[in-house]
């Protein structure tokens, strides 16, 4: 379920234009405990995912956090609330790695077991494109342990912009990512003491959601 969890970003990660659906096809997994499993954690992403951007957090912290990084955009290209809104669940993640609320080792570890001929075969019924290329990229993720380098605010910089390569050539110049660094170590002090509320927000919608009962 921890793979499943993740897999749908996995997937958009491995190739920017794949786009799978599991979810509407459920019958193609009932056989098989694992591919269960696969579809419960895929279904689970989905729903946090509408409750976080439906969030009276999310529409509060991304108006904060476009106010603080605006220093660094000026003159690029990028768009204050497009980088306010990756950079809110970035630091989110940096906030969670640094305080100890998760074990990355175990993260990691469970990817690992996870990573099977079951994982394969549940992306084979949701019609991946190409097996090849998705496995190349999740081999490369478990072994670079990535997730560890998000305990230093430089390299959610780093992250960011390497997401903003995707769209746009040269997004920052090296000056403004030592901006955007220092903006974001502005944030986290902002938030720091409070970040979890969102965690327990969500964990509460998750509880009383029939849906995710129902899976």
């Amino acid at each position: 379920m921890v793979m499943g969890v993740v897999l749908p970003d996995f997937v958009k990660n491995a190739h920017k234009d794949w786009n799978l659906h599991p979810q509407k096809e459920e019958v193609l997994y009932l056989d098989n405990p694992f591919h269960q499993s696969l579809l419960k954690g895929w279904k689970k992403h989905l729903l946090v995912d509408k409750i976080f951007h439906n969030s009276a957090f999310f529409q509060e912290q991304t108006a904060v956090l476009k106010q603080i990084i605006i220093p660094a955009t000026l003159n690029s290209p990028v768009k204050p609330f497009f980088l306010a809104h990756i950079a809110l669940e970035l630091m989110l993640d940096h906030l969670l790695t640094v305080d100890g609320s998760i074990s990355i080792g175990d993260f990691y570890t469970h990817l690992a077991e996870a990573n099977s001929i079951h994982l394969q075969s549940f992306l084979q019924k949701a019609e991946l494109p190409d097996q090849a290329i998705f496995d190349k990229f999740i081999d490369g993720f478990i072994s670079s342990r990535y997730l560890l380098s998000y305990q230093k605010i430089e390299n959610i910089t780093y992250a960011l912009n390497r997401i903003c390569m995707r769209l746009w050539n040269n997004p920052f110049t090296e000056e403004q990512m030592r901006v955007l660094t220092a903006n974001l170590l502005d944030y986290k002090t902002s938030i720091q003491e409070n970040y979890k509320s969102i965690f327990v927000s969500i964990g509460s919608d998750l509880q009383d959601n029939p849906s995710l009962k129902a899976i």
